[in-house]
């Protein structure tokens, strides 16, 4: 890819309250995470995340699973609807749907996942899941892991690790705050580290 000549540009795909996308405008206005959000792309309609980016002034557009008959249609409406954006980095942030990248596109896609991979990774392991099957194996040790995003749920490359003690008396929700706590600082600061070497 040829450098950038001003802010990387990234599309952040997500399926619900957008909790991770407005980590990511709270860091770009601290200066943390020197990028530009130019398009939000929810596979749910009507959920927060989608407000969130309007009141950035960020386009937004919603595109429902259901909606079409198969992965590759909806992928193929999302990824035309992007390239008119032409994001350099495409972010994966609580984004419940497959995602599959354009031929045509050059850049990197990336995504959270509230556990140590390769440990509670890969198909229905998301969200809640993953802490509920942490606590129930005992783990003494959990985490968030940044990777690249291929054709096999949670396989690309790891970017990036935070590392999170389990708790005695842990619940569902005490260990799924304190994961969530260390994704805000952990991603932002992967995406940075991306940012400045696309610009180079």
């Amino acid at each position: 890819m040829t450098p950038m000549s001003g802010p990387v540009k990234v599309a952040v795909l997500l399926s619900g309250s957008g909790r991770t996308l407005e980590n990511f405008f709270a860091k770009m206005e601290s200066g943390e995470l020197p990028v530009e959000i130019v398009a939000v792309v929810s596979s749910r309609p009507g959920v927060r995340g989608l407000d969130i980016a309007s009141e950035h002034g960020v386009p937004a557009a919603a595109f429902g699973r259901k909606d079409y008959p198969d992965k590759e249609g909806h992928n193929e409406a999302i990824n035309t609807w992007l390239g008119t954006h032409a994001p350099d980095l495409i972010v994966l942030a609580g984004y419940l749907s497959y995602y599959i990248k354009p031929a045509s596109f050059e850049g990197p896609v990336v995504n959270i996942h509230p556990a140590l991979l390769p440990k509670y990774g890969g198909k229905g392991y998301y969200g809640d899941k993953v802490h509920q099957a942490v606590l129930e194996a005992g783990e003494t040790e959990t985490g968030c892991t940044v990777h690249l995003v291929d054709e096999v749920y949670d396989n690309g490359k790891i970017l990036g690790q935070q590392k999170v003690p389990v708790l005695p008396g842990d619940d569902l929700h005490t260990l799924a705050s304190r994961v969530f706590a260390a994704e805000c600082e952990l991603y932002p600061a992967v995406l940075a580290k991306m940012a400045a070497d696309l610009g180079q």
